[in-house]
């Protein structure tokens, strides 16, 4: 913990934002009528709780046995203050009924049941003013992530309620006193400060302190057999829990570990001139974490295999690790010190993590491009969904909780960053600063919303937010971007920028972009201010003609961007990697919207960049357009005959490049798309001597990669079992063991296990879960695979009810993604047609993954046709 005087700053701030919260509408229940009891939190019962209900207050106890087929027991006071007891209240409870044992209400036991996922307190039993309920339950498991020697919650946005009884919405904040009994040789880690630990035969109690005031998705705590360690960053006491076994990755990750994260708080304390604002600053590595990170309070939870890196670790992966800390420390203030209202604005706390994160990772890694990294990132992410006609606005509408996890996706986590880049350049970046260290003064330890942000940026820019704000917040899609030019001899006459929707619309999105005028031995960079359909750039005007344009030459502007013929035989020759990386992008945009150039030419394109293209991020980008269009795009036909020149090129270029990391990521696509015979009995070799080729260093993560890789193939029966005894790690070993049945190469046993995915219990593991899918309909196992789409659709609603919130997305994304067939995309269009009435925010998570199978269908027809 930081010194004392940072709690008197925070006092202050919590004070001048007292009485600031972010409108609510009144609610609809009056003392005459009572609120219907419905599944889910709606935004009805939100609002009128948010207008009854203060000071809440939970006291829990949890008795966490050995074995996880037995119930975790619990014991739960809520304290609230109440003004309006006319009616009942519902207390969120996501439990069979069997789950409750008893409830008192102000000291009174009362009949209670569980009804539409509530407990409802009658009113003639509350009181106004203080109030107290005493709850004894059965914990719900789906939300305790329960393994054999750990746990963890992971209760975002509204699965709080599936393990305890609480007020389940982010606007009622609360504090959390827990004590957990546990096995001996276990320990934990919660929101709270360690306050007491006892011994009893062969249990441990661990009792933490009162939490920091936080929304209920925010509570939190992991217990287990984890590793402990603890360190002193510059005044603050850091508590670091693990399971690595692999002693050099733990050797080689510790230090950047803590000092990431010190250089994060460090970075946002200057930024925001707020200090810290929570009682301690304690994280945790989980294996097969569901997500990258999770913002808790006090206990951060990070995915195991994304903090701990060895000495083979790329450049890339370096980068992801700084940006994911920074975007969880950036959480602490953005999201858990400024909470949204409602999730309809969960867009708002991801948006300012990934924003933050970007700018710490500039400053926290030595040799970081970051404009690089922010394209690279963000723009091929946010357009992999915008570009679908299933794409959804940054902000959007949610009437009840239980639908809030279909909210998240790469627009509010890619697309949104960009939207924010865009306003602080219209704003100003001193401006923009101000407007947000305003913000989170105004709004410290309480709520607010997209409006009430707005509107304090509003005052400090002359540009009209509320008009920029409708097209880039509040509608989804991007434009396709233009040009002409006009030439008298061999100078520019005129040059005009035009854009429309690809969607056909005559919607503006007020940007700005730079274009660069290429020549052979210069490129003058001119800024276009698109606040029109039709700009135009007087700058050019008189200028040389030049050999080529290169459309969004900063990587900043955000559309469909024209490309060039002569671009092609210059852009390697460009000295700016920014520059080639948004040449990348465009290309590989306008390939897929069928205009300008072919798959199998930008295929030929890359092949011959794989030797002369020497940044990584650059590297990264266009191996993995090269894998998309080899599987994707290119018929089985077309693979065999490309596959021995490609995979030669690849392993030509690994030779030759320098870059260790660049080469590891040739040998990753070399790996990838091998097909002939000597590709792969070159891999087995290097798989079974476990000799990587020269300056590639392979870890047992990437042998085991190798083995998959293989397996898929059919190459050998056995790789996979002998596979399985070199791991040493047991999370990693049970991770294989659940995979292997995916790659069997007896259909029977991939039948068998996709049949064994119908039930929950199966898909706990979600990350092994999205892996297996990935293999069991490999491209190379289409015409096998393809039987299980229909049943994959069936089961996606309850996907979205079991599972966390990537998981219904991810499920669609690992079992379209591979198929190019006209038979696949039928499936899918006969089951949205046969299911008109579908869940609205799911059906746009098909149409979202499904469109590389409907845009892979049509291309390969033309290139088939030739038409």
């Amino acid at each position: 913990m930081k010194k004392t005087k940072r709690h008197l700053l925070i006092a202050s701030i919590a004070l001048l934002g007292a009485g600031s919260l972010g409108s609510c509408s009144k609610p609809t229940a009056t003392s005459n009528s009572a609120l219907p009891v419905e599944a889910g939190v709606s935004a009805e019962l939100a609002t009128y709780r948010k207008q009854v209900l203060s000071q809440i207050a939970y006291n829990i106890s949890l008795t966490i046995p050995a074995s996880k087929q037995e119930p975790i027991l619990g014991n739960e006071t809520i304290t609230f203050r109440l003004s309006d007891n006319s009616q009942p209240l519902q207390l969120d409870f996501k439990e069979q009924p069997d789950h409750l044992k008893q409830v008192w209400v102000n000291g009174k036991k009362i009949a209670a049941s569980i009804n539409q996922e509530h407990i409802v307190l009658p009113a003639e039993h509350l009181k106004k003013g203080e109030n107290e309920v005493k709850v004894e339950f059965i914990a719900g498991d789906l939300s305790l992530n329960r393994n054999p020697d750990y746990l963890y919650t992971l209760l975002v946005p509204d699965r709080a309620r599936t393990v305890l009884p609480v007020f389940d919405q982010p606007n009622l904040k609360a504090t959390f006193k827990l004590s957990l009994t546990m096995p001996r040789e276990w320990n934990a880690l919660a929101n709270g400060i360690l306050q007491d630990s006892t011994v009893s035969g062969q249990a441990k109690t661990y009792t933490f302190a009162t939490s920091d005031t936080i929304p209920t998705y925010l509570f939190s705590f992991a217990a287990g057999e984890f590793k402990h360690l603890q360190r002193d960053m510059k005044g603050t006491t850091m508590h670091f829990y693990h399971r690595e076994t692999d002693t050099s990755k733990i050797k080689e990750s510790l230090d950047p570990i803590f000092n990431i994260h010190q250089e994060a708080l460090t970075f946002l304390e200057d930024y925001t001139q707020i200090p810290y604002p929570f009682q301690k600053f304690d994280f945790v590595a989980i294996p097969d974490f569901q997500y990258g990170g999770m913002e808790h309070v006090g206990a951060i939870q990070y995915k195991a295999s994304s903090l701990f890196l060895d000495e083979g670790a790329t450049k890339d992966q370096k980068i992801s690790r700084s940006n994911l800390i920074a975007h969880e420390t950036a959480h602490m203030w953005f999201g858990d010190l400024v909470t949204m209202q409602w999730f309809n604005d969960v867009w708002m706390k991801e948006v300012f993590a990934n924003f933050m994160a970007d700018k710490i990772t500039q400053v926290a890694l030595e040799d970081s491009n970051f404009d690089m990294k922010f394209l690279v990132d963000h723009f091929p992410a946010a357009y992999s969904i915008d570009r679908t006609t299933g794409a959804n606005p940054i902000r959007q509408p949610l009437d009840n909780l239980n639908n809030a996890g279909s909210l998240y996706g790469s627009i509010i986590y890619h697309k949104a960053p960009i939207m924010m880049r865009q306003l602080e350049r219209l704003m100003g970046e001193a401006e923009f600063k101000k407007g947000l260290q305003e913000y989170l003064k105004t709004y410290a330890f309480q709520n607010a919303t997209w409006p009430d942000l707005i509107k304090i940026l509003d005052a400090r820019t002359p540009a009209d937010l509320q008009q920029w704000n409708q097209v880039w917040v509040n509608e989804p899609g991007r434009p396709i971007i233009s040009h002409n030019l006009e030439t008298d001899n061999g100078k520019i006459k005129a040059l005009t920028v035009k854009q429309r929707g690809e969607d056909g619309s005559d919607r503006i999105w007020p940007q700005f972009f730079e274009v660069a005028l290429v020549y052979p031995n210069r490129v003058e960079e001119l800024t276009v201010d698109m606040t029109k359909s039709e700009v135009a750039v007087p700058e050019a005007v008189g200028k040389e003609v030049p050999l080529y344009i290169l459309f969004n030459s900063s990587g900043q502007g955000y559309g469909v961007f024209p490309v060039e013929d002569d671009m092609l035989q210059h852009l390697y020759k460009l000295e700016n990697p920014v520059q080639r990386a948004s040449a990348y992008i465009n290309l590989y945009e306008n390939m897929l919207n069928g205009r300008e150039i072919s798959p199998t030419e930008l295929l030929a394109f890359y092949q011959q960049g794989l030797t002369k293209e020497q940044e990584e991020l650059n590297i990264k980008l266009i191996t993995g357009q090269v894998g998309d269009i080899f599987w994707q795009l290119l018929t089985p036909t077309q693979r065999q005959a490309y596959a021995a020149e490609l995979e030669q090129s690849l392993w030509q270029a690994m030779q030759q490049q320098q870059a260790a990391n660049v080469k590891k990521l040739l040998f990753k696509t070399y790996q990838s798309i091998t097909l002939t015979q000597q590709a792969q009995d070159r891999l087995y070799t290097i798989w079974k001597e476990q000799k990587a080729p020269a300056g590639v260093k392979l870890n047992e993560d990437d042998y085991t990669s190798l083995a998959l890789a293989l397996a898929v193939r059919d190459y050998r029966s056995d790789i996979l079992q002998q596979q399985l005894a070199r791991i040493q790690n047991p999370d990693r070993k049970k991770r294989l063991e659940f995979m292997m049945p995916a790659l069997s190469s007896k259909v029977q046993e991939r039948d068998a296990f996709f049949a064994s995915l119908a039930d929950a219990e199966n898909r706990e593991k979600e990350s092994w879960v999205a892996s297996a899918l990935g293999y069991l309909h490999h491209p190379l196992r289409a015409q096998a695979s393809g039987k299980y789409l229909p049943k994959s659709l069936e089961l996606l609603e309850e996907i979205q009810q079991t599972g966390d919130i990537f998981f219904p997305f991810n499920w669609l994304s690992a079992t379209l993604g591979s198929y190019q067939s006209p038979e696949a995309a039928k499936v899918v269009r006969d089951f949205l047609t046969a299911n008109p009435d579908y869940n609205p925010k799911l059906r746009a998570k098909i149409l979202q993954a499904a469109d590389g199978l409907f845009r892979a269908v049509k291309l390969v027809t033309t290139q088939q046709t030739g038409s």
